[in-house]
């Protein structure tokens, strides 16, 4: 995980109210990660109202509020789609579901008053994208919820989800990745409409002639 995927991430939980925590901070590349460093990100929301329904699958902003607290699990394969083939190769995606490494995050998180269990943990898979046709998509779907995944959000929901709170009259000094989207923004090289919610349609990427 790159260090601009995880600020996207962040910046998006922490403009919707949300107190983030990185569980480490550092690198792994020539062996296999213990439990306590496959976790990218756990947040907590402040707001969260007991007794509140759980969140949709499909995680957009307007689902965050009945988002309590979460174990992050970021993903940015930028060129390319969860597809069932995909998801069935690749069981480095699910790790952060292994038992061990939820019973480090529920370590992380202080008790709750009223003792609220383990079932409050909302396990959060950050990716690029799914398939768009189906079956495949469903299927997709289907099987990251038998793994234990309860909720997915796409970098795309999150970057627009972003660009719509960024005022370009602001100077977002304190963060380099808000900062970088305001200018281009300010430019008009990165407009709110660019941008689509997963699954409408495919974007491609203009060039930019000086």
């Amino acid at each position: 995980m790159s260090a601009i995927d995880e600020g996207i991430v962040r910046e998006y939980f922490e403009q919707n109210g949300f107190l983030v925590r990185q569980a480490r901070k550092y690198q792994v590349q020539s062996r296999r990660k213990v439990g306590e460093e496959e976790i990218d990100l756990i947040v907590y929301n402040p707001a969260w109202q007991r007794g509140a329904r759980k969140p949709d699958f499909f995680l957009f902003s307007s689902e965050l509020p009945f988002v309590h607290k979460a174990v992050v699990a970021v993903k940015g394969w930028h060129t390319g789609v969860f597809s069932p083939a995909t998801l069935k190769s690749s069981p480095e995606i699910f790790r952060f579901l292994e038992e061990n490494v939820l019973k480090e995050v529920s370590r992380l998180f202080a008790p709750e008053a009223g003792g609220e269990d383990a079932a409050a943990l909302t396990k959060i898979l950050v990716l690029p994208s799914l398939p768009t046709a189906e079956p495949f998509r469903t299927q997709s779907v289907e099987l990251l919820k038998a793994r234990g995944v309860d909720a997915i959000v796409s970098f795309r929901a999150m970057l627009l989800d972003l660009l719509d709170k960024i005022e370009i009259n602001q100077n977002y000094s304190k963060s380099d990745t808000l900062q970088v989207m305001r200018i281009l923004k300010n430019y008009d090289l990165l407009k709110d409409s660019q941008l689509d919610l997963p699954g409408t349609r495919d974007v491609s990427p203009r060039r930019i002639r000086a």
